[in-house]
């Protein structure tokens, strides 16, 4: 089963990737785990004034800080999982991700707001159960 990771390196993260390392029954054995991780994309005038070499470097630091201790901790539980990095609308571009790539799963944690939470600040867990064609786990 290809199943996809969204991280953001959140404590909901952190519960997430606990889920999945201590339920081998349904994610163990021969599963392909891709970890992604969404940078929210500068402000058109930021990204003029520094380049777009400088703005890359800052994408690329800002999701290995997610990322990498993401990975670490998956490897020390046997899973080696490929990393994605991306910028854009975190929800928007998990759910794109998830139909591009054909993932049977996409598994992310969430802090629940609420239906009140969702309405006034939106969520990303929300839009990705809106647009994604893969399945959406949520872990809390």
């Amino acid at each position: 089963m290809k199943i996809l990771l969204a991280v953001d390196g959140s404590a909901y993260t952190k519960k997430m990737l606990g889920y999945l390392t201590t339920h081998d029954e349904l994610f163990g054995g021969d599963n392909e785990y891709t970890a992604i991780s969404v940078q929210s994309p500068l402000p058109p005038r930021a990204r003029a004034a520094v380049g777009a070499e400088v703005a890359d470097k800052y994408y690329e630091d800002e999701a290995s800080k997610v990322t990498g201790p993401v990975s670490k901790f998956l490897q020390r539980h046997g899973i080696a999982p490929k990393v994605l990095h991306k910028v854009g609308a975190a929800g928007e571009t998990i759910a794109k991700t998830a139909n591009a790539g054909k993932f049977d799963l996409v598994i992310m944690g969430s802090h629940g707001h609420g239906a009140l939470g969702n309405l006034v600040l939106g969520s990303v867990a929300t839009k990705v159960l809106a647009q994604s064609k893969s399945p959406v786990l949520i872990v809390r």
